[in-house]
């Protein structure tokens, strides 16, 4: 177990560490805690040769140099396939056959471990004489026994894969361990729950089709012994579907499947080189649990991306408006050409209003269903449907009042006075625009308003309130003081812009727009290390 290793323990401030693999980390630090010294024991016995593990094999062979100068070959791996290159056995200080009954009993003590959700280790040994091919050399080997460990799951690892299902993200366990010790850590985790759930191991999934496999391919939950070139198949097998696939992986040989994937994830500690080069996205601390984070905060940046294009978006629509649509109807009532906003309004809007709440809205905090919502289509436009209404309604509510005002005060009072309140109640609009903005989802007092913004609009509020109080400003801007009458009707716009706000999040809601069935789509993923790295 220390010699056909290649683990190290280093000493740091914070303690031991294990170098390599956390396995034959393991297989080390079992051996420390029994006497026995691996550094003494690898300078004692150096290695002269060896045939490494691969996921095909599952196994690895060393040879090493006896202090009399002969050598001896020690093997480790999967149980049952070192129990076929093995014909000896070794029992006290002798070695006698290896017969039947032994092997059953080998092999039942093997799934008893397994079924306990221990990873088990087989280990043998052969002396050699002369030169020999590799194949003879790993045949005819005296076994010595097998051990097992357990890796026993993060909380937060449970916590994640009840999380995915929760979401519409469907977990799956790919792992070369026993079927018994894969299935045991499955039931653990929450990713095996009987019933309609299937259980293949990498021989089984072989002898299937891969049409045949296509059409059972969403019952399969846990795969158990497989190969780099089943996690392929498997990939592929999903993608056929329609769905979006993730994969996990760390070894060389994991590097097609996780670029055949739609999202390759590669573990930062564990993963090769060529792994993170083939993956789209690096886990430095190889927990299951940041896959889960890291969703969290997509969405929470898309939502946020949502609210800050509808803002900007929804306003400037209601300037073209209002500018278009007014400058066109004063040259027919007034037979002269009239803007309802000068460019110097205009100029500080898309500055100054526009700006601060904008972004604000894109540091948000997230959503309070951000992690109960299924994924959305991948097909879908950033202008999805709980954007539209907003993008659609507002504009059109907003744009005719702000005209009906232009008008009926251009009417009454005159053009300064007209463009004072077309101007005023369009710049503390769109600040209730942006309060709103805060939730596409849910109304504002359950969604309130963050710190950031309140304090980005109260800032433009005050700003607006300062600057047309100074005489050479409001001579600038072409405006005058407003009346009281004028700050009870902008007060009175700005109720109705809440209110509407308002009014589409509950029509929303209520019309089911945002329900389970109507958004969700097939989208899962694929999650391969689970048994491995849950720690």
């Amino acid at each position: 177990a220390t010699l056909c290793n290649d683990a190290k323990l280093a000493e740091t401030e914070d303690g031991w560490k294990v170098e390599g693999d956390p396995t034959e980390g393991a297989l080390v630090v079992a051996a420390e805690k029994a006497g026995f010294k691996y550094e003494e024991l690898r300078s004692r016995y150096p290695r002269v040769d060896e045939i490494p593990f691969s996921s095909e094999r599952k196994r690895m062979t060393t040879i090493h140099e006896l202090e009399d100068g002969r050598r001896v070959a020690l093997m480790k791996g999967a149980v049952e396939i070192v129990l076929e290159r093995c014909n000896y056995v070794q029992v006290g200080d002798q070695v006698r056959e290896l017969t039947h009954q032994e092997r059953e009993k080998i092999l039942k003590v093997n799934e008893r471990f397994a079924s306990d959700a221990l990873r088990n280790l087989a280990f043998a040994y052969k002396r050699l004489e002369g030169e020999a091919s590799r194949d003879e050399i790993e045949r005819d080997m005296v076994f010595l026994g097998l051990m097992g460990m357990i890796d026993p799951p993060r909380e937060e690892a449970i916590e994640a894969v009840k999380t995915c299902k929760k979401i519409g993200i469907k977990p799956i366990m790919i792992t070369g361990d026993h079927k018994l010790t894969a299935v045991a850590v499955a039931k653990q985790m929450g990713i095996y729950e009987g019933g309609d759930d299937l259980v293949l191991t990498g021989g089984e999934l072989e002898k299937i089709s891969d049409e045949e496999f296509e059409k059972i391919v969403d019952k399969v939950t846990v795969y158990a012994r497989v190969s780099p070139m089943h996690k392929l198949k498997i990939v592929r097998a999903w993608k056929k579907r329609g769905e979006v696939v993730a994969m996990t992986g760390d070894g060389v040989n994991d590097a097609p499947a996780v670029k055949q994937a739609d999202i390759g994830v590669a573990m930062g500690r564990t993963g090769t080189e060529v792994t993170k080069e083939a993956s789209d996205m690096i886990l430095l601390d190889d927990n299951f649990a940041t896959i889960i984070k890291a969703i969290e905060l997509g969405r929470w940046i898309y939502d946020n991306i949502k609210k800050y294009l509808l803002y900007l978006l929804s306003c400037n629509m209601i300037e073209i408006v209002v500018l278009s649509i007014g400058a066109l109807i004063s040259i027919y009532l007034f037979r002269e050409f009239a803007l309802p906003l000068l460019p110097a309004h205009i100029l500080y809007i898309n500055l100054a209003t526009d700006g601060l709440p904008a972004l604000a809205l894109g540091v948000s905090p997230s959503e309070p269903d951000v992690m109960e919502r299924p994924p959305r289509d991948p097909r879908e436009s950033i202008f999805s449907r709980e954007v539209l209404p907003f993008m659609i309604v507002i504009p059109a509510v907003i744009s005719p009042l702000l005209l009906l005002i232009y008008f009926t005060e251009y009417d009454v009072t005159g053009a300064t006075r007209a463009v004072t309140l077309v101007f005023l109640t369009f710049v503390f609009i769109e600040l209730v625009i942006a309060l709103n903005c805060r939730s596409l989802r849910f109304s504002i007092f359950k969604a309130p308003p963050h710190k950031f913004l309140v304090l980005a609009v109260l800032w433009e509020a005050f700003l607006i309130s300062f600057l047309i109080n100074i005489p050479s400003i409001r001579e600038a801007f072409r405006i005058t003081l407003p009346t009281l009458s004028d700050l009870l009707l902008i007060a009175a716009s700005c109720l109705l812009a809440f209110i509407l706000c308002e009014v589409i999040k509950a029509y929303l809601v209520k019309r089911g727009g945002l329900s389970w069935e109507k958004l969700r789509p097939r989208i899962y993923q694929e999650l391969s290390f689970l048994p491995r790295s849950p720690r």
